[in-house]
């Protein structure tokens, strides 16, 4: 199983609650990462984790035999911890607007 692209997209989930934290994650010299850019490929990924997780399970229930409920249920759980983290994300993103919107000028 191919956990590759998993380990990447929560790497850039961290970064991006890492900058929503107000924690300095870019370098000087490349000048800083795209904010948005990180955010929607974090997000696409998310949605490809569902994705991929429903249609294993669609064939695991169809009776596809190269489908393993072991596999189906480990996809699943991935999918779901991922999109927990995108919403933990949002959330600070949310709470970081409000704090800035609050403050006095």
């Amino acid at each position: 199983m191919d956990t590759r692209a998993i380990e990447q997209m929560v790497g850039q989930m961290r970064a991006t609650a890492d900058a929503a934290a107000g924690k300095d994650t870019t370098t000087p010299a490349t000048g800083g990462a795209d904010f948005s850019a990180a955010l929607q490929n974090a997000m696409q990924q998310v949605s490809q984790a569902q994705e991929s997780a429903q249609q294993m399970a669609q064939d695991f229930s169809s009776g596809n035999s190269d489908v393993n409920l072991q596999d189906v249920m480990v996809n699943l759980q991935k999918a779901n911890l991922s999109f927990q983290q995108m919403v933990q994300v949002r959330n600070k993103l949310v709470s970081a607007y409000q704090d800035i919107m609050n403050m006095s000028i």
